[in-house]
């Protein structure tokens, strides 16, 4: 079934604010964010958007990071209450080790929209990109969806989120 955002009928005036309802939204960090000795996942202070109730969004985005294979990174999503869907991250497996001639171990699986998934780090400073996809449908409250992060472990080297990482969302119902 093809959805898509707004709905014209016919002989509807077309007003700025029906045209813009159907732009994509994109939220882009415009500052590094960085986090060390903590496991504690919170919400991106930049990778937020709020959506509204009773609406089907599509996302995607990509996010680049820099973490050391001692930590790695901890991704999840916060939505608002009564929101379902799904994700799903094209990113280094947490644990897969040093690059190799063969490459990653990429993470594939899909995800409860608010489901924690740990990623890979590097060695030295080699940062890592992170593809992400989803889907969400929005209950009866309206509200804020959150790119959450941490590092997976506790350490005194710094877990980095950089500028430019960003998510598109688009409204199909």
């Amino acid at each position: 079934m093809a959805e898509y955002y707004p709905r014209w009928e016919a002989g509807q005036d077309i007003t700025a604010d029906l045209l813009n309802a159907g732009l994509p939204r994109v939220i882009r960090k415009t500052a590094d964010t960085v986090k060390n000795n903590t496991t504690t996942v919170a919400a991106d202070p930049e990778l937020q958007i709020s959506l509204e109730a009773n609406a089907v969004y599509v996302w995607e985005g990509w996010l680049k990071y820099d973490v050391r294979p001692t930590s790695d990174i901890q991704i999840d999503f916060s939505a608002p209450s009564g929101a379902l869907g799904e994700w799903a991250g094209m990113g280094a497996g947490s644990g897969t080790g040093a690059s190799t001639a063969a490459g990653y171990s990429i993470r594939t699986e899909t995800n409860d929209i608010t489901q924690l998934r740990t990623y890979y780090g590097t060695t030295a400073s080699n940062p890592m990109a992170l593809f992400l996809y989803g889907t969400i449908r929005m209950g009866s409250t309206s509200g804020t969806f959150s790119l959450d992060w941490a590092p997976a472990n506790a350490v005194a080297e710094d877990t980095t989120v950089y500028t430019d990482s960003w998510l598109k969302f688009q409204r199909i119902a």
